[in-house]
């Protein structure tokens, strides 16, 4: 039976920062950013917007009332939770008017938990060749307002359908995982934003990669020169380049160049977004299918990471006419609203992070299609426009 990726949707915020303006404003030189980390432009979150509506925005993009028949599961892959408790999968599940007879959780390993997602409804489908899971990759990420990290933030959701004959990518059956116990990013209970260590990082990262590759060729016997694409988890996408780099070394043969002009292709999206924690793989997977040429048959490789830390790489095959199955991003980032530094400090401190509070959003001036109202009795209020 052949399992995968039968659709995918990219969903984002309607405002966005130009990184040269914000380096302006902080004293940094412009190519710091766009040359030494690799990011343009970064998604601005209004206070309306979080991982459940982002979510259910992105979802709603793949669902059609056949489809929806056969959804028995819907799994959230998130670091961004907005309840210790409660899955952030119902709220979505509620607010696409999914039936009550669904499985809906909420997974958690750094931005590696989508992958873990992906493998986890592979089994499902696997048991139960009649049924689909929607997997959902929604973060919003968040370093402070002129720290270290504020050029990596960044926010956006990937829902992807799991099930078998897969219109976009079969999953092949070897994967490599690969664990530690590491103190590279991590965000405690009260903070609503994270900690991390981003040298010590970017070296996990590239050992986790070289171990998880390695080690899957040692079980295939398979060559750089049997895939057309390797794709990486991008929280900046020079990330992604440093993990490449990290495995061809000098190399410089046609097999090393066509993967350093995939990875290329690969990184459009992400500079124009910034850091999806769990969903940047499978942003860096759709703009590569979006922005090259690759053919059916093409074996494509990815390498999840999360901090903390997990690794795995794992592989699949595209399938023929693939690029009918997902929604045209490029043309949607079009027409985002562009914030000045000066709004953009004003709407990340707007959040409703942890505030206990009674609060109410304007929502009018929101173009999505679902929105945060705010909050009352401690529980958050949703509405779907």
């Amino acid at each position: 039976m052949r399992i995968g990726i039968d659709k995918m949707a990219f969903a984002t915020t309607n405002d966005y920062l130009d990184l040269v303006e914000l380096a302006k404003e902080r004293g940094v030189d412009p190519n710091k950013f766009t040359i030494g980390i690799g990011q343009d432009l970064q998604a601005v979150v209004p206070p309306t917007q979080d991982i459940v509506t982002l979510g259910a925005t992105a979802a709603k993009k793949l669902l059609t009332p056949e489809l929806e028949k056969n959804i028995s599961t819907v799994i959230v892959a998130t670091e961004s939770g907005i309840d210790n408790s409660k899955a952030s999968a119902i709220y979505i599940k509620h607010l696409l008017g999914l039936s009550d007879f669904i499985r809906t959780v909420e997974m958690k390993e750094a931005c590696y938990s989508a992958t873990a997602a992906i493998q986890f409804a592979k089994g499902v489908v696997a048991l139960n060749p009649q049924e689909t899971v929607l997997v959902i990759a929604a973060d919003i990420a968040r370093y402070g307002l002129n720290t270290p990290g504020e050029v990596t933030q960044g926010a956006g959701v990937v829902a992807m359908l799991i099930s078998q004959n897969p219109h976009i990518l079969t999953l092949e059956d070897t994967t490599v995982a690969y664990s530690k116990d590491i103190m590279d990013f991590w965000r405690p209970l009260y903070a609503t934003e994270a900690l991390v260590d981003g040298k010590y990082s970017t070296n996990v990262y590239i050992e986790f990669f070289l171990q998880t590759f390695t080690r899957y060729q040692q079980l295939t016997g398979r060559e750089l020169a049997d895939f057309a694409a390797l794709t990486f988890h991008m929280p900046f996408t020079k990330m992604g380049k440093k993990g490449l780099e990290g495995l061809l070394k000098d190399r410089n043969d046609e097999v090393a160049q066509r993967l350093r002009t995939q990875l290329t292709a690969s990184q459009l999206f992400s500079r124009q977004v910034g850091n999806l924690y769990t969903g940047s793989l499978y942003l860096s997977l759709m703009s590569l299918l979006q922005n090259s040429d690759l053919r059916a048959g093409s074996r494509i490789g990815l390498f999840s990471y999360g901090s903390g830390a997990e690794g795995e790489f794992y592989t699949g095959i595209l399938e023929d006419g693939y690029e009918h199955y997902m929604n045209n991003i490029q043309e949607e980032l079009k027409h985002r609203h562009q914030v000045s530094v000066a709004e953009y400090e004003k709407l990340f401190s707007s959040q409703l992070g942890m505030n206990d509070r009674d609060i109410e959003f304007d929502v009018a001036d929101d173009p999505l299609p679902f929105v945060l109202k705010g909050q009352k009795d401690h529980q958050r209020i949703y509405e779907a426009k």
